[in-house]
């Protein structure tokens, strides 16, 4: 029987980082720049070395968990007989799809001001409209959210291993950007940061370390 949740899935995150090659495509027209594609900082080329593999994985893990019969790739066998869990999985499912939109309104709202790391020329423009106007990295947030929903629906080891690294990576940039635009943009980011919390809109805190 076809895992309707498990193809939902890999299509959404399929989708998800076609759009970023997109996005990649649409600011190289515009500015004549790779967005970011190949880090300045680096400390985020470190991140980076673990951050393409990781991608790589969070895109192939779902589909082999269709495909493969045997652990640890294959589905778990609670995930599809424990009826329960089966309704959480389409919900997780479902929830992913709603992560994908929302990051594509994230993305009209910067536009070409969109980036894949931290700029060493300091131009990034401080973007506190739309979904940023409540949280600081919205993107980031929707990002864990759909790890999240990845690994409700494919509930296997690999994936919680790719799933733990990737909490722990949105962690460590989001905090290196906000180091590095409270020293580009100073009091407007500080009043930025007291008002809006990083990733859920009702935590605002001032720290960046």
């Amino acid at each position: 029987m076809r895992d309707w949740p498990g193809v939902l899935l890999t299509a959404t995150i399929w989708a998800y980082w076609l759009g970023v090659a997109i996005m990649i495509a649409r600011v190289r027209r515009s500015t004549h720049r790779l967005a970011g594609l190949v880090p300045e900082q680096r400390v985020e080329q470190t991140m980076w070395l673990i951050w393409v593999p990781l991608v790589a994985a969070w895109l192939t893990l779902p589909y082999l968990s269709l495909v493969r019969a045997h652990p640890p790739l294959a589905l778990p066998d609670f995930a599809r007989l424990v009826s329960g869990y089966a309704i959480l999985r389409w919900i997780a499912s479902l929830a992913a799809v709603v992560c994908l939109l929302m990051t594509s309104m994230c993305w009209a709202t910067m536009g070409t001001r969109w980036r894949m790391d931290v700029s060493l020329t300091g131009e990034e423009e401080l973007i506190t409209d739309g979904l940023f106007r409540y949280v600081r990295h919205p993107i980031y947030a929707l990002s864990m959210l759909l790890m999240g929903c990845s690994l409700v629906v494919v509930p296997t080891l690999p994936m919680l291993v790719v799933a733990a690294t990737h909490f722990v990576l949105i962690q460590l940039k989001a905090r290196n950007e906000e180091r590095h635009l409270l020293s580009v943009h100073g009091d407007a980011y500080r009043r930025y940061l007291a008002r809006t919390g990083r990733f859920v809109p009702w935590h605002a805190s001032s720290r960046t370390d």
